[in-house]
């Protein structure tokens, strides 16, 4: 069996790497640019770094920003009759996985109409053409939205999230600019860099993992171990590093999929807007020590790639307790909360369990589960 591998055309990283979009739209010849951001990136300014090089460049534009946290079915819709009433012919994505989701999800209906019906989407839609061309310029540490071909959107009426696979989707050019991730709070910081974290990790031991995946997966999980701490702190050494270790992670776990601590963080998302990073954070720890057996030797290598010294001298036994532990160590030092105590009403655990097993991410999981399975691992964790 081959195994696909599909990443962007063209990728931008460093400070100031948001100057060259003028340069790429204009040699793509594109002539008004629709831009997805949300609401708090253009009332705080992030949002107008990239409108400033799109003026400075004589670029016509037109900004969208009906979107939320966890984008819904509505802001898609939205979206689709703006982007059309605009006649634009591309689009930038401007913030985290919210605007980047639903960028991706309007691109997607534009040039594949019909789709129109947002649900049509979920999974592995056969869409046969390319999503209108998206410019990614990411604000967050952590989703890689930008270097993806998955995205997310929310059924606000079943109160559960679509996770959407698509190869037509991923973004053209992506601008991977840490200056444009300084003004994230500590809090943001933390919770999107343990969901780059999450995505490392899962990706390098979901069943779909090979070789090219673990090169990718094993150096983020070493680039986001050493610099998250310094992200946090909003050292430049720790944004650069986040900055460019979330995307690796993505380049990794776009093209092999992932595990069950993103299918039980999908539906805190939808069910109380949980914090998908911080979601993943505090599961993470448990869903590993659920895992452990099933991903024979890969923990020595997570514990290795976190800093953990002496690991080959370690027994199976040790050098898990050994990754657990290390990822436990960094969640706890960004300031994630331990458990779901604050998060869960325990009566939702039977609705949270089954979206959980029904959500996209859950096959890969290196080790078989049940619905039964993953009710005992909501509750352990309140």
């Amino acid at each position: 069996m081959a195994n696909r591998f599909i990443l962007n055309e063209t990728s931008y990283h460093g400070a100031g790497a948001i100057n060259e979009i003028a340069q790429e739209a204009k040699g793509r010849g594109f002539h008004k640019a629709f831009v997805c951001s949300d609401p708090d990136l253009i009332k705080f300014g992030v949002t107008k770094k990239v409108l400033n090089v799109l003026e400075g460049a004589g670029l016509a534009y037109e900004v969208y920003s009906d979107i939320k946290p966890n984008p819904t079915i509505e802001n898609v819709q939205h979206g689709v009759k703006a982007f059309q009433a605009a006649q634009a012919d591309y689009i930038i994505a401007i913030g985290g996985g919210s605007s980047m989701d639903t960028a991706k999800a309007i691109g997607i209906i534009i040039t594949n109409p019909e789709f129109s019906d947002v649900r049509s989407l979920e999974g592995v839609a056969p869409t046969k053409n390319k999503c209108i061309p998206i410019f990614a310029v990411p604000t967050t540490a952590g989703t890689a939205a930008e270097v993806t071909i998955n995205y997310v959107i929310t059924d606000a009426e079943k109160n559960r999230k679509m996770v959407c696979v698509d190869p037509h989707d991923i973004p053209v050019v992506a601008f991977v600019d840490s200056d444009m991730m300084e003004s994230m709070p500590k809090g943001l910081t933390a919770a999107t860099g343990m969901d780059a974290l999450t995505h490392a990790i899962e990706g390098y031991i979901t069943l779909g993992a090979w070789e090219l995946s673990d090169m990718f997966h094993l150096k983020a999980i070493e680039i986001i171990s050493r610099s998250l701490r310094g992200a946090v702190e909003n050292t430049s050494e720790g944004r650069e590093g986040m900055a460019l270790g979330q995307y690796v992670a993505g380049m990794g776990f776009s093209n092999v999929g992932l595990g069950i601590v993103h299918s039980m963080a999908h539906p805190l998302g939808a069910l109380y807007d949980t914090p998908h990073g911080v979601a993943n954070a505090i599961i993470l720890p448990t869903v590993m020590e659920y895992n452990a057996e099933a991903a024979g030797e890969k923990y020595r290598e997570i514990a290795r790639a976190m800093g953990v010294k002496n690991v080959d001298s370690m027994d199976a036994s040790e050098y898990r307790k050994a990754a657990i532990d290390a990822v436990k160590q960094l969640s706890k030092d960004v300031g994630i909360p331990a458990d779901l105590k604050e998060i869960v009403n325990p009566k939702d655990i039977p609705f949270l369990a089954q979206s959980a097993f029904e959500d996209a991410c859950r096959p890969g999981n290196p080790r078989d589960t049940c619905v039964e399975d993953i009710i005992k691992l909501y509750e352990s964790l309140l």
